[in-house]
């Protein structure tokens, strides 16, 4: 489909206001022309991205798990994590289907470090350009490992420069309502998780689903840079992902029920993914593996709603500030687990759903 791009055909700078300038970035079909996917490797994607249809739609009976860094900030530790989950991904692949999270794109309470789409050097330097070619280098390199790949749209022009290699989207607590999301989703190939608001309604979640699954037209730019109406045709793979909310958890059996209750009547898909970390966390990553063996308990027991569960996990635990000698695999956003903490809680689900 088309989406939303950066415009121009040029490399100036133009100034657009006393206050306000434009960086002309090269456009997507570009981009993707210089940084081509072979078509062997699109075709993989797509089988992917059905292979994600079919379990949130109930078809495929694994569960599918979204793990990796909250966000990426060093493309060696990623491409090493992303080494390490093909791994154990082969080994689980009969009742699980592993997806690595790839977030390029952070948003910020206030201000603060937006992403290495944003700022690769994470100097503020803020050379998009950059961050832009070294994202999608970096999505070649893990797709051709055979991993499914997934990313949170924060910005609806920024996704068109890797569309083509992300095979299940996010789309945020904070831009779940959000209009312009709710388009772009709604001409995504990829299955999109809506999450629910920070307060820890489902409501925002449910509209946003029903508004994907409609057909859209707005204007928008096209991958060559053209200004024009966009039109879609509606995204039936969305689904509602909680994540808890206000401060309290909201995956234990009743809120799951109660959200279940909520899209059923809304004429909705009824499965459901569970964030582990943020507030079902409690926001500390050493409570994801007790989040999912409580996950796992529900769906041994029966519970055929719970079809996802998404990890916030690097090479080492924690979380760093950004520094002249930052740690090898430690996250600069949230605290994530350990590969090792990690491989134990997946080896785990994949016992208890098996």
């Amino acid at each position: 489909m088309t989406h939303l791009t950066s415009t121009s055909l040029n490399h100036a700078t133009v100034a657009a206001t006393s206050s306000t300038s434009v960086e002309v970035l090269p456009s997507p079909a570009v981009i993707k022309r210089q940084l081509q996917a072979k078509p062997a490797l699109l075709f993989e994607v797509q089988q992917h991205q059905q292979s994600i249809h079919r379990i949130v739609n109930g078809e495929d009976a694994r569960m599918l798990v979204v793990t990796g860094p909250c966000s990426i900030h060093d493309t060696a530790s990623a491409i090493d994590y992303g080494r390490r989950l093909a791994h154990l991904s082969a080994q689980v692949s009969d009742r699980l289907c592993i997806v690595m999270r790839c977030y390029f794109e952070k948003p910020r309470t206030t201000v603060g470090w937006k992403g290495l789409l944003h700022d690769p050097s994470l100097n503020g330097s803020d050379n998009m350009e950059q961050g832009v070619r070294l994202s999608r280098t970096l999505l070649l390199e893990l797709a051709a490992m055979g991993l499914p790949l997934a990313t949170e749209a924060l910005s609806p022009l920024a996704i068109s420069y890797y569309d083509d290699l992300i095979s299940w989207v996010a789309i945020g607590a904070r831009t779940t309502e959000s209009q312009p999301h709710r388009e772009m989703a709604s001409g995504l190939n990829a299955a999109v998780g809506f999450k629910n608001a920070t307060d820890g309604s489902f409501a925002t979640a449910i509209h946003s689903m029903k508004s994907a699954a409609s057909p859209h037209a707005f204007m928008g730019v096209s991958d060559n840079g053209e200004v024009g109406v966009v039109r879609t045709g509606g995204n039936v793979n969305g689904h509602i992902v909680l994540r808890g909310g206000n401060g309290q958890p909201n995956y234990d059996a009743l809120n799951i029920a109660r959200c279940q209750h909520a899209l059923r009547d809304a004429g909705l898909n009824e499965r459901i993914m569970i964030d582990c970390s943020h507030e079902n966390s409690g926001k500390d990553h050493l409570q994801q593996p007790n989040v999912l063996s409580d996950i796992a308990e529900q769906v041994s027991s029966g519970n055929r709603s719970i079809m996802g569960v998404m990890i916030e996990s690097h090479i080492n635990e924690g979380r760093q500030n950004i520094s002249e000698e930052m740690e090898y695999g430690v996250s600069i956003t949230d605290a994530c687990m350990s590969w090792e903490q990690t491989e134990k809680s997946i080896r785990a689900l994949y016992e208890q759903c098996g």
